[in-house]
């Protein structure tokens, strides 16, 4: 098992930065890929980015890349979503996603889940 909690969000106006933290406990947290999720109300639930479990390895949706940045310290336990550039269009509540074996873009893949934290850019 890993627990998974996110933090970090907040209401920002377009162009400030947030960073997102993913932290973990449980189980190694270091054998797992990370990714990043986000969801509007009404809306999917869509990829943002993935780290594999060494950090040697990230993916960005079209949309985020060039602004956000995934990075993980496994010695914290942690996993970050820098986020430059903010948009209104990256309102969202954000999740961070855990998997032993998967690395992809796709939500239902991954096991491990946290709460979420609500991301919100005012205009």
């Amino acid at each position: 098992q890993v627990q998974l909690v996110e933090s970090g969000g907040g209401l920002v106006q377009a162009g400030d930065s947030l960073r997102l933290s993913c932290a973990a406990s449980g189980r190694t947290f270091s054998s797992y890929n990370v990714g990043w999720f986000r969801q509007a109300p009404g809306k999917e639930r869509n990829f943002v980015a993935v780290i594999s479990w060494s950090g040697g390895r990230t993916d960005y949706a079209d949309s985020v890349k060039g602004r956000f940045t995934i990075y993980r310290e496994n010695a914290k336990n942690t996993v970050y979503l820098q986020m430059n550039s903010l948009k209104p269009e990256d309102t969202a509540t954000y999740y961070c996603a855990a998997d032993e074996r998967r690395y992809g873009r796709n939500w239902y893949e991954y096991v491990y889940w946290g709460q979420g934290t609500q991301v919100t850019v005012s205009s």
